[in-house]
């Protein structure tokens, strides 16, 4: 495995930053952002990225922007009374992270631009005809978790050589963990591996099913890319260690909170990208036409701490392959 892979959307039109251009005089714009936690906590602090994308590009709060922000803070309920909330307050457009979120938008508006900073399968949910031209009033940015399952569980596998049987968390409220399992078992099996199935809607649930693997004692435990696990990450890291289940995960946020490893998209740089979105959208371009962008560096983070509680000694040639080793 390369330590960063090159999938990116060949021809795509937003393949690097636009520089900024002046906005015209006393003209203030006005974008909405439904996002899990506002950027002064821990948990949002990643919304910093998209902050200062719009800064690059020549957009300063309270001159020539307003962000009118909502943040439902790992409680999926107040979505749609929060996107509402938006679209009567007239923004120009809404920013929206993860799955769930998004497909919540959507129901409440078709007319209002969205722009999406990470959906896992974006063609495959119905949320647009295709990634070169999405036909819908959703543009934004891509996540390919699907696609990245087969390579987490190969690295989970040469972190944990006497990997046989496996856990798999999902959450059955995600518009597209159904396939994401499906394929997860499918690469289990090419793999020689057992392979059990754990939802989770909420914390409430993913306690349980935690509870459930200190009983089984799978082997290792594979986490679906979800808006309410990266939401609770501090919690579910947790969680792993009493269990002693080591875990992949799909954000890097997820070692960084004391969980082994991850493999996927630099969140962050999605967010710097949507801001790129945001200004060609408020420039008269159509979220119909805008491709949708996907990733093209992924990111092995590995937490060595977490290895040597959970009593795994990670081989040397994945150490070294690896992005970032917390330590």
């Amino acid at each position: 495995m390369d330590r960063r892979a090159f999938l990116g959307l060949a021809g795509g039109l937003l393949t690097a930053p636009l520089a900024a251009e002046a906005q015209p005089a006393g003209k203030v714009r006005r974008i909405g952002i439904l996002g899990a936690a506002p950027p002064t906590t821990h948990e949002g602090r990643v919304w910093e990225a998209f902050h200062q994308g719009l800064r690059d590009l020549g957009y300063v709060e309270g001159q020539n922007i307003v962000i009118v922000a909502r943040y439902y803070e790992g409680n999926l309920e107040r979505l749609a009374d929060f996107a509402a909330e938006l679209v009567r307050l007239k923004v120009e457009l809404i920013v929206v992270p993860a799955n769930q979120p998004v497909h919540v938008v959507r129901r409440v508006t078709t007319t209002i631009p969205i722009v999406m900073t990470g959906h896992s399968d974006p063609v495959g949910s119905g949320l647009v005809a295709s990634l070169a031209r999405p036909g819908t009033n959703i543009t934004g940015l891509s996540t390919l978790h699907a696609e990245l399952t087969a390579k987490r569980l190969e690295i989970l596998r040469e972190a944990v050589p006497r990997l046989a049987r496996m856990a798999v968390l999902w959450n059955p409220t995600n518009q597209t963990h159904s396939r994401e399992l499906s394929d997860a078992e499918a690469a289990a099996r090419a793999l020689g591996l057992q392979v059990k199935g754990l939802k989770a809607r909420d914390l409430d649930d993913c306690s349980t099913a935690f509870s459930a693997m200190t009983s089984e004692r799978p082997d290792a435990l594979l986490v679906l890319g979800d808006t309410t696990f990266w939401f609770h990450r501090a919690r579910i890291a947790e969680l792993e260690a009493r269990s002693r289940v080591p875990a992949m995960f799909a954000q890097r946020e997820h070692p960084e909170a004391g969980s082994l490893m991850s493999y996927g998209v630099d969140i962050r740089g999605n967010l710097r990208r949507a801001a790129t979105y945001v200004d060609r959208i408020l420039k008269g371009a159509n979220p119909a036409d805008l491709p949708i962008e996907q990733p093209t560096k992924f990111e092995l983070v590995i937490n060595l701490k977490t290895a040597k509680a959970l009593g795994l000694t990670i081989p040397p040639s994945l150490l070294q392959r690896a992005d970032q080793v917390i330590e």
